[in-house]
């Protein structure tokens, strides 16, 4: 009887009609993977974790020198500085911070490569261009509505560069790019904040160099322990610590961002013959990722000087800023406190950017791909009577 056929067997050859698509729990994770938001996220946070490993060293200088009282010799060069930090530390002491760091670039890239590419592809619609782009033939490419992996940052402008003509829409896409960066930016921070507090606290407490200046509280002994501390001692309070400053930040994604996607698209109408910015080499996406996020990092540094300042301190979400940069000013040598760490800071961005975005947008490419394969092979068994798997 046609009501007592097993859950996962093919249907009956006298039941033509009667196709059965229960997939496998395997089968099912595959495709859920492969969903365009989820692939977003696993290539974000893929690529967090690769560069923040690779810089964290000079993400941990960066820090101290942030927070060193104006005048202080234990940090001079980057060379002298890291050695100075493995004669008396240690070499573990390069990687402190780095478990909530990665802990925090999970969600921290996953959140806001999902919601970037939601945004603008939201928007993208709302402008006329239906969520996706135009081959040089003319086919319309949809970007993330289920029918392809996106092509990673900028999937929706790929076909903008089949030629030299502006579309309609070109002048409002930079504008776009920087909201659905900002708008991304602010649900990051959002969920993110307690973390890189503890990372913060991590990274310096260790420091003689900078036991003076720095409030006394016994050492975290771990991510763990950090935020339970957190949680318990300071509550929201300092759980939000350098919020301010950090929402301020969101100006670094809404530059860094906009930039990349430009000089993608420059890149592109560059090669030619209909190139689009989903053909550019790993190296083009280097070399515009770099120079983006060089340009975002020099415009917007003092903010990340003074949420270092707020999270060591333990200051309120929005408590003191003005003051505290008014002392920053004061007892650093004027503007140049604001800079302090600079150099450092873009010896480590630049190449993490460098790593992150390229990562990204290789990692997404590849799931890409095999969604097109998983979907072909849905498809062919569709065609000889259903999917069993």
């Amino acid at each position: 009887a046609h009501c007592d056929r097993p859950a996962f067997a093919a249907p009956s050859a006298l039941d033509p009609g009667a196709s059965v698509r229960v997939r496998s729990p395997l089968r099912a994770a595959q495709l859920a993977v492969l969903d365009p938001r989820v692939a977003n996220a696993v290539s974000g946070a893929g690529a967090g974790v690769i560069a923040a490993t690779v810089v964290c060293p000079l993400d941990v200088l960066k820090t101290r020198l942030q927070v060193t009282p104006g005048g202080s010799r234990a940090y001079v060069s980057t060379y002298e500085s890291l050695s100075h930090i493995v004669k008396n530390e240690g070499p573990r002491a390069l990687y402190r911070g780095l478990t909530p760091t990665i802990v925090a670039l999970l969600p921290n890239w996953a959140v806001y490569f999902t919601v970037y590419e939601g945004l603008k592809g939201a928007m993208a619609r709302a402008a006329g261009e239906g969520g996706g782009s135009e081959r040089a033939g003319g086919e319309r490419v949809r970007d993330g509505d289920g029918d392809g992996i996106g092509d990673g940052i900028g999937a929706a402008d790929a076909a903008s560069t089949s030629t030299s003509t502006p579309t309609p829409t070109d002048e409002s896409r930079p504008l776009r790019h920087m909201l659905a960066a900002a708008g991304a930016g602010a649900a990051t921070v959002l969920t993110t904040n307690p973390l890189w507090v503890v990372k913060t606290r991590l990274q310096v407490q260790s420091s003689a160099a900078l036991a003076s200046s720095l409030p006394r509280r016994a050492p975290y002994t771990s991510t763990a322990n950090g935020l339970y501390r957190l949680a318990t001692e300071e509550g929201l309070r300092g759980a939000y610590s350098g919020l301010a400053p950090s929402l301020l930040g969101i100006s670094h994604v809404a530059i860094q961002f906009p930039v990349y996607e430009q000089l993608k698209l420059e890149m592109a109408r560059r090669k030619g013959d209909g190139a689009r910015v989903t053909d550019l080499a790993a190296s083009e996406l280097m070399v515009a990722s770099a120079v983006a996020k060089l340009t975002a990092s020099v415009v917007t540094y003092p903010h990340e000087v003074i949420r270092s300042h707020m999270h060591v301190r333990g200051f309120g979400p929005f408590e003191g800023v003005f003051c505290l940069m008014r002392r920053i000013h004061r007892e650093g040598g004027g503007v140049r406190a604001f800079y302090r760490g600079v150099g450092t800071n873009l010896i480590r961005t630049t190449p993490a950017a460098a790593i992150t975005f390229t990562s990204y947008e290789l990692i997404s490419r590849k799931l890409r791909a095999i969604g097109d394969r998983v979907r072909a092979d849905g498809e062919s068994g569709d065609a000889t009577g259903g999917d069993a798997r």
